[in-house]
């Protein structure tokens, strides 16, 4: 098993950046793809951004392509976001996932599914004012 704990989260105003964090304790930490997801009041939880393994893949959903960046660091058990640019619509709990599928490229194709990923983190909030 792994656990997962975001933090970064925050206010923030129309244009500004944050970084979000999602550190891991258990499991050895490269044996997970980590996808980000996030929900807005009264919305659906959705994608916003993954990375394999070992971080040579990346997927964004196309709402923050060229805004975001995900990233990982194995050696640390945590996988960043940037988030640039931010828009008010942005505003949401933000929450990392992980998932114990098998290396491959069945599995790099699912990642913006939210039935993929095994382990939830608790989420962080993040408040974009216009």
């Amino acid at each position: 098993q792994v656990q997962l704990v975001e933090s970064g989260g925050g206010l923030v105003q129309a244009g500004g950046s944050l970084r979000l964090s999602c550190a891991a304790s258990g499991r050895t930490f490269s044996d997970y793809a980590v996808g980000w997801f996030r929900q807005a009041p009264g919305k659906d939880r959705e994608f916003v951004a993954a990375i394999s393994w070992s971080g040579n893949s990346r997927n964004y959903a196309d709402s923050v392509k060229g805004r975001f960046t995900i990233s990982r660091d194995n050696a640390k058990n945590t996988v960043y976001v940037v988030m640039n640019s931010l828009k008010p619509e942005d505003t949401a709990v933000y929450y990392c996932a992980a998932t114990e599928g098998p290396r491959s490229f069945a599995t790099l194709g699912r990642l913006h599914y939210l039935g993929t990923y095994d382990y939830w983190g608790q989420g962080t909030q993040v408040t974009v004012s216009s």
